[in-house]
């Protein structure tokens, strides 16, 4: 498959490039309109690569298919990346990533418009997460490294929400070790899975580790209190659903957390396990783990 794109320059000075098996013939000149393309500075008067193979070829864009490529080999002409029918949007802007071309809603169209829409919204979800990780994430983890923490635990609040524990009898699943992080804007934009999934894929990309970020239980403030026989109380805590980040900086990540021990069987008591004849394992309560992505 061949195909012709350009007629500034002379047959004699035009290249072809393989990609996916297929061959386009092109005038290197149409790469100059957009000068910072990673194409536009191969072919450029510059020219910083030379992938010639022995037939005088340039293979190129290796993992792009034939079809994503005619559509960037048009947008060089046009200005504009018309997504065909048979292609993906998330596959165009693989490619564009790739070929360093500027992905949105000014440069492409295509009947798909949900899956347009979630490219750009993954792009708006990681400026907007980068301006929470600088201005709220990080500075709730520089306290707790100073404190000597190797990994935060951290619950998002909106500006509303209130905590008021009693501190004699205060939740009895660890929440107070827990950082607090009130916002509204970023609970919100918690609420969806996606954003989620970008945030974490920039926190990773940060060099963090550990990473979970889904929505759990949190008390906020007593419901009522009961009393147990014997005059024991208990508080019955108010619990909203909220967004939680945990995450860990751990460098020798593994090695103090767990010690094994060899279990030695013992002379005395014949049934280490049970504690004797008619011992019976200790029983739990089911534990249900917050929700995470």
């Amino acid at each position: 498959m061949s195909g012709e794109v350009g007629t500034r320059a002379p047959p004699s000075e035009w290249v072809t490039l393989v990609v996916d098996h297929i061959r386009f013939t092109v005038d290197p000149g149409i790469f100059t309109a957009h000068p910072d393309t990673m194409l536009a500075r191969m072919f450029g008067s510059a020219r910083q690569h030379n992938l010639r193979n022995e037939k005088g070829e340039f293979e190129i864009a290796e993992g792009i298919s034939g079809s994503v490529f005619q559509v960037v080999l048009d947008y060089y002409r046009t200005g504009v990346l018309r997504c065909p029918d048979g292609v993906s949007v998330p596959e165009l802007r693989e490619a564009c990533d790739y070929l360093c071309i500027n992905f949105d809603c000014n440069t492409i169209t295509c009947r798909d418009l949900s899956a347009l829409l979630h490219e750009l919204s993954n792009d708006g979800a990681r400026r907007q997460f980068e301006g929470f990780l600088q201005e709220l994430v990080l500075p709730v983890m520089v306290s707790s490294a100073q404190g000597g923490e190797r990994e935060c635990h951290m619950v998002v609040l909106t500006d509303e929400d209130t905590v008021d524990w009693d501190q004699e009898h205060p939740p009895p699943m660890g929440e107070e070790y827990s950082q607090i992080v009130y916002s509204t804007k970023l609970y919100r934009f918690f609420k969806y899975i996606e954003n989620r999934e970008v945030a974490k894929a920039l926190l990773k990309e940060r060099g963090l580790k550990n990473i979970r970020i889904g929505i759990e239980g949190y008390p906020t403030c007593k419901e009522k209190v009961k009393r147990r026989p014997g005059g024991r109380s208990e508080v019955i805590y108010n619990y909203v659903q909220r967004p939680f980040i945990h995450l860990s900086w751990e460098k020798e990540e593994g090695k103090s957390r767990h010690v094994d021990f060899q279990c030695v069987r013992s002379k005395s008591v014949p049934n280490v396990v049970g504690g004797g004849e008619g011992g019976t394992p200790h029983s739990h309560a089911p534990h249900h783990p917050p929700q995470v992505d």
